[in-house]
Formats: C-alpha cells, structure tokens, sequence
C-alpha cells in the first residue's frame, strides 16, 4: 500500500492519468480494474477513473510492491546532462531554448546528447526540479524540431504550463518563423505554396503532391525571400500547418531546396558549401493568444527571436 498526497503539478488530472504516470508499471487494463475494485481509492472512499483530482487529495494504492518497485526504478532512468541548454528566455513557468543543430530534443536512435536532459538538469541544479518530491509531473517540450534543425524549442516547468501551452499550439494560437537558406532565387520573392505532404515512415521521407492522394495531409507555407546572391538565397518561412519536414519538402518542391539538406537538396550543392546539417532555424515565436490563457496570459503578445544564427552569418 502506498498514499501519493496531490500537488499542484497532480491538480486536475484525472485519477486514471495520475496513476499510470505515478505507477507506470502498471497496466492500464489493471488501472481501470483496481479502481472498480477499490484497490485505488481517493480520500479513503471509492472514486471513478475519469474524477479529477485536487490539491491536497490523498490517493491511496492497495497494490503489490512490485508495481512501486518497478516505477521507482523507471523513475531513476530520467537520463540527465552534464550540459545546460542555451536558454532566450525563462519565467516560474516556461523556459524557451535555444536548440543547436545535430542534437535531437528527445531519446532516439542517433542516442547521444538530448534537449530534454539539458534541460532537466538544468532545473534540477537549480532546485526547480526534485524528482523526490514529485508523484508524477516530469518537465516537458511543448514543441518539438528535426535533429538537425535548430532554433526555439519551449519547455513548460509545471503541469499548468503544459496543459496551457500544448492547448495554445493544437488551436494555433502560436505563429512559428523559420529562416532558412535556400539554391538559387525563388521567383515570386514572397509566395504560400500549399500542397498535400505524404509521409513514407519506412523512408522518414514525405513526399508533396498538387492534388490530395490516400495518407496525405494539406501543408501550407509563407515565404518570402529576405537577402539573394543570386546563387543561394536567405528565407523567411512561417508554417500554416506544421507537417513532418515541411519547410524542406515544400522549397525543395518548387526547386529551391535547402543547402546542407541531405535528404531533400542537391549534393553537389551541400559539398560546395561544406554544410553538415540543413541551413533551418526556428527563429522567431509570436504568442498571439485567441482564447482564455489562465496564469500564461502574459505571454500573451510577446515575441522571441534569435539573432545569432550562424548559417545566415556564413551566407550574408
């Protein structure tokens, strides 16, 4: 038997979601099943999957130590970073990073140095993260960019922050500014190409297609072209719809691929500009909240950009 006493960061979640996070071992047929039999109980009486809870609930496990066991250890696996991720800004509820080209925001097959780990180390060395004293909150990414793109990536420090914050990018109350740098000079200079993106996943590859297809989803991108040389050219992209590799696909559609892309450019292009990763930077977040934004409404109008990008330094 174990008691978990809610916190803010526990606060209106529902007691099934609060148990698989707090106990992730168990299964969430098990879950469901203790709950009707009184295994799971909130405030010492019988409670339902779908009740939210509030700060200060108790919530009482009646299930074998195995189950703790297993989550506690899971618990200790949160991988950690001997670095701290460069950091544009920060308040008691979100932190915006600063991401480089060539490390992912989360654990994946290339292993290596991640985002997310820089930035729970960060907090947990300034004591704004204790994995002790939480039942089940871990600070997460909101959003999420390519490996080898760099640019803002948000991270909210507590539960409130994340429901807020995922909620604000699903409706689109966010404007997301990516500069890139692109072959040759898009003609028309400013364009919103929309087209239907395909995804092969056996190919992490997507495909645009002028007409709608099976699979396909409806992709749209502003661009306009900021400084030309007349051999590459310096865009501003800002992304309608947010589609896996997007802003790559879509230039590289109309014959303006990104310099350094390895899967969608030129090669030859990439070895004479000695490019390792995709000249494509999130610069610029604009919050342009439409709805009620409880304790991140002043947010609300604010802009964040990033000026020092090196691939715009070593084209112009």
């Amino acid at each position: 038997m174990k008691e978990f006493v809610i916190q803010k960061n526990d606060a209106d979640t529902r007691v099934d979601k609060f148990v698989s996070k707090a106990v992730p071992s168990l299964p969430s047929n098990l879950i469901q099943k203790f709950i009707r039999t009184k295994k799971i109980k909130v405030n010492s009486a019988r409670t339902e999957a779908n009740a939210r809870l509030n700060i200060g609930d108790v919530v009482t496990m009646y299930l074998n130590d195995e189950f703790f066991n297993t989550s506690r250890a899971k618990k200790s696996e949160t991988k950690l970073s001997a670095s701290f991720p460069d950091i544009i800004y920060e308040d008691e509820n979100i932190l915006l990073a600063n991401k480089p080209a060539g490390i992912s925001v989360h654990d994946d097959d290339f292993g290596g140095e991640t985002l997310i780990a820089q930035i729970l180390s960060y907090l947990a060395a300034r004591g704004e993260w204790v994995p002790e004293k939480e039942n089940a909150f871990i600070p997460a990414l909101c959003n999420r960019i390519d490996r080898n793109t760099s640019g803002i990536v948000i991270a909210a420090k507590n539960a409130e922050a994340l429901r807020i914050m995922n909620d604000k990018i699903k409706n689109r109350e966010l404007s997301k500014y990516y500069l890139c740098v692109v072959a040759g000079t898009p003609k028309p200079h400013s364009a919103t190409l929309k087209g239907y993106i395909f995804k092969d996943a056996k190919e992490n590859r997507v495909y645009v297609h002028k007409r709608p297809c099976p699979g396909s989803k409806t992709a749209i991108t502003k661009y306009t072209t900021q400084k030309t040389n007349g051999e590459v050219s310096l865009i501003e992209c800002e992304l309608i719809t947010g589609r896996t590799h997007q802003i790559r696909a879509h230039m590289a559609s109309i014959g303006h691929p990104l310099i350094g892309d390895g899967k969608y450019g030129k090669n030859a292009d990439n070895k004479k500009y000695g490019m390792k990763y995709q000249a494509l930077c999130s610069y610029k977040l604009v919050f342009d909240f439409k709805t009620p934004s409880g304790s991140l409404e002043y947010l609300n109008g604010k802009t964040f950009t990033i000026k020092d990008i090196p691939f715009k330094t070593k084209f112009f």
